[in-house]
């Protein structure tokens, strides 16, 4: 989604504290570590089964005016934000890695001016193979970026050609080299299954290709065919049918797990300590402002005890022309109390470690009485299970492993 998931403090990687459960402010809105989006809207070619908000670059692009475009957009949203620190900084896209490393250092100065940054603070640039120059990397570690996330979705050249991707399976290898030999030790790479063509063999060797790269982190999803997207439109022959997609998916998590890949979100896979705390902020319900054309925000405001949703033009060019000022929001409002359990729950429930009630009362400021009947329906069906004290924050639930297996399902149950 825009795309893709708080961090420890100081360091990266793990959640903050989480609040008790009782006393006075039980059940009160409070502010989670905050996060910051950055959204770089063009693409050398839009791929067929791409639902992100990303343009065809046409020509040269204007590098130094978006900057200063994304550096008028996070004034204008500061005041939602003012005296707290960020925790994690994400570049996505479109294709992030088009830019050149001058532009993301001249941000990032920009940015961390106004925004006092966290040590160890986590900077992901997605990247596209078919961008990779020599020596980009190396300015990118410069500029301050520490984590790279490869979007290279498969190593083998028919299927890329299928996904109408630009580049082929030699230039992924080399381009994830080139970032460790420039000293990228924090990198991700993205792999699809249920490909056009593919069999299981052929997503086992996918996985076999990137353990070969020894990267930190794995996200590991189904090709799914997006509305308003071509494949849409026009699916591609030789897609999998669903019990072979299946196969796929099982066999693939048994070949993560044994390669010490522990699997914490639904298509997330890290070593030890390596979860992109970005985006477990999302997951576990956390801040973030979202600069940049067509990015979402979202924003706990303990004076009013809402939490507000904001997000942006979509087309690059009416964004620039109008960041800086409210015309250049494509929206901005308060999340009704109503909808709040449902978007807590479609972003908590992802995750293998589940929720604390304590945490859901800390960032929706909602008791959990508002959600109990729901969860007792949950714990009925086996969906949900009670983890008694935790790890020492509180009672938390935990999906279950038929929970998992039916995510869209258990979220259901908290539609308003």
């Amino acid at each position: 989604m825009p795309s893709i998931a708080p961090p420890q403090i100081p360091a990266a990687g793990q959640a903050a504290a989480p609040a008790a459960a009782s006393g006075p402010s039980a059940g009160e809105l409070r502010c989670p570590p905050l996060s910051l989006y950055v959204h770089l809207p063009w693409c050398v070619r839009k791929c067929p089964y791409c639902d992100f908000n990303s343009h065809e670059q046409r020509g040269a692009l204007p590098f130094a005016g978006y900057v200063q475009a994304l550096v008028a957009d996070l004034e204008h949203d500061l005041p939602l934000a003012w005296g707290r620190t960020v925790h994690s900084v994400f570049f996505g896209g479109g294709t992030p890695s088009l830019f050149p490393a001058d532009a993301i250092d001249d941000f990032l100065q920009q940015a961390s001016a106004r925004l006092r940054f966290a040590p160890g603070c986590e900077i992901t640039l997605e990247t596209n193979p078919g961008t990779a120059e020599h020596g980009r990397f190396e300015g990118y570690l410069a500029a301050g970026v520490n984590r790279l996330s490869f979007g290279i979705q498969s190593f083998d050249d028919g299927c890329l050609q299928r996904l109408g991707r630009i580049h082929d399976s030699r230039e992924a290898n080399a381009a994830v080299k080139l970032a460790q030999d420039a000293g990228f030790d924090n990198i991700n790479i993205d792999l699809m299954y249920a490909l056009p063509g593919q069999d299981l063999a052929g997503a086992a060797r996918d996985l076999e290709r990137a353990f070969a790269l020894q990267p930190a982190h794995v996200s590991h999803y189904q090709l799914t065919l997006e509305p308003n997207t071509l494949f849409a439109a026009r699916p591609p022959d030789a897609i999998p049918d669903e019990d072979a997609a299946w196969d796929m998916q099982e066999h693939c998590q048994a070949m993560l797990a044994t390669a010490g890949f522990d699997h914490y979100e639904v298509s997330a896979y890290a070593r030890p300590g390596r979860q992109c705390a970005h985006n477990l902020n999302y997951w576990r319900f956390g801040d973030y402002l979202g600069i940049g054309a067509g990015a979402h925000g979202k924003i706990s405001l303990g004076a009013t005890q809402a939490v507000r949703r904001r997000w942006k033009l979509k087309h690059p060019t009416a964004w620039m022309s109008a960041a800086g000022t409210a015309d250049a929001l494509g929206g901005d409002e308060d999340v009704p109390a109503s909808r709040l359990p449902f978007e807590y729950m479609l972003n908590a429930l992802r995750l293998h470690e589940g929720f604390a009630l304590a945490d859901f009362e800390a960032r929706t400021g909602l008791p959990r009485s508002t959600i109990q009947r729901e969860l007792d329906e949950a714990v009925a069906r086996g969906w949900l299970a009670s983890d008694g004290d935790g790890d020492g924050d509180g009672e938390r639930m935990v999906p279950t492993t038929l929970g998992r297996r039916l995510g869209n399902d258990v979220v259901s149950l908290f539609l308003p």
